[in-house]
């Protein structure tokens, strides 16, 4: 279904861009602060990354119904919805970092447990918010219902994306050799803007399958 619709690359291959221009200024404007501010761009590059993730979702989802839809058609919607997906966003990015702060506070196996909780749990926010239409606290409500339902296809979904946006980057790297600074990141942002388009598909599907039971 990827391979038949390229136009769903566009937002991620934008959002990979934006992560990249973000890197490049980050230390020129931080660096005198002593690094200050620098997570602030960093939880901005994130939600650009889950709102063009949340367009994909939508655009995913219409394909996966057989329905009618285009690249245009997602981001419609998609832009009817932003104020409740970037809330999403948003809180998904602070319920993990407080996850990982309180967890700090109880050592390195404390941080890790909450951390990978609050991601297992909060793994089809953004699909609660660009296709269920919930916004901020109830797409993150709706998450967690939906996990809940279905434990154990969340958790096969949690770890294929895991292994596919943090280790296949890595990968990428270890063949990247010969390539410039540059080169490699514009390969890395490729890659990335693959994955987000590709992971539409089963967070779509799993979200749908979950929260909609019984409704058809």
């Amino acid at each position: 279904m990827l391979l038949r619709n390229p136009a769903m690359l566009l937002l991620p291959l934008l959002a990979a861009v934006v992560d990249l221009l973000i890197s490049a200024v980050t230390p020129l404007m931080t660096d005198p602060l002593g690094g200050l501010g620098a997570s602030i761009f960093g939880l901005f590059v994130q939600i650009v990354y889950m709102f063009a993730f949340g367009v994909c979702v939508i655009y995913a989802s219409g394909l996966l119904r057989g329905t009618r839809t285009s690249f245009d058609v997602a981001w419609d919607e998609a832009r009817h919805k932003s104020g409740g997906i970037i809330l999403a966003a948003i809180g998904f990015q602070f319920i993990v970092y407080a996850a990982a702060y309180v967890g700090g506070i109880l050592g390195a196996i404390g941080q890790y447990v909450l951390q990978l909780a609050a991601y297992f749990f909060l793994i089809l926010t953004i699909p609660a918010a660009a296709i269920g239409g919930l916004p901020g606290g109830l797409a993150i409500s709706g998450s967690i219902r939906a996990v809940r339902a279905n434990p154990v296809g969340s958790a096969v979904l949690a770890i294929v994306f895991v292994a596919l946006w943090i280790y296949l980057p890595i990968l990428v790297a270890q063949f990247a050799i010969g390539l410039t600074p540059i080169e490699y990141e514009l390969v890395l942002a490729a890659v990335r803007a693959v994955l987000l388009a590709y992971l539409a598909f089963p967070f779509a599907a799993l979200y749908e399958e979950t929260a909609f039971r019984g409704r058809y």
